[in-house]
């Protein structure tokens, strides 16, 4: 493997955990006390799943977007792919931000429509690269479809939730 493709995989590991990172340090905030407080739609997860979950969907993210650099040339045939998979990162730690954060499950139910929508954008230009770098965002999909039945089952249940 190349010294440049190296590198290039370096920043994809940097970049998609950074915002894990983001997201984690806001997350850790609430979810001792505020979260735990919330009155939970059916099929709410155990607190310890989400942790592994987010860790594979990460990597798997990561290895997805460095396979569509890396067969797209870089910027110059991947440039699309790359910016609608940096937006949905930074909506993805911005999610945590609003929801855990500013403790907003409204405002969050909002703002993960449009990172749906951006992972969905995502997977489609990854599919014109790398069917396989496309499969690898469809968990995530999934994951953050069902977050958003979370979101939307949380924010109808505690409509009058104090934030902090």
């Amino acid at each position: 493997m190349s010294r440049n493709l190296l590198i290039a995989l370096a920043a994809f590991v940097a970049l998609t955990f950074s915002a894990a990172g983001i997201a984690s340090a806001f997350t850790a905030r609430s979810v001792r006390i505020w979260y735990p407080s919330l009155r939970k739609p059916p099929g709410h997860p155990p607190a310890s799943y989400f942790g592994p979950v987010w860790t594979v969907l990460y990597l798997l993210m990561t290895i997805a977007a460095w396979n569509v650099w890396r067969l797209g040339d870089g910027w110059s045939g991947a440039a699309p792919a790359i910016t609608i998979f940096l937006v949905q990162l930074a909506l993805n730690a911005a999610w945590s931000v609003i929801f855990f954060g500013l403790r907003a499950p409204g405002l969050a139910l909002i703002e993960i429509v449009f990172l749906w929508t951006s992972i969905l954008a995502c997977i489609i230009l990854f599919w014109r690269i790398s069917i396989f770098s496309a499969a690898l965002l469809l968990p995530y999909l999934l994951w953050v479809t069902y977050a958003t039945y979370l979101n939307a089952g949380i924010w109808r249940l505690n409509p009058a939730h104090p934030r902090s």
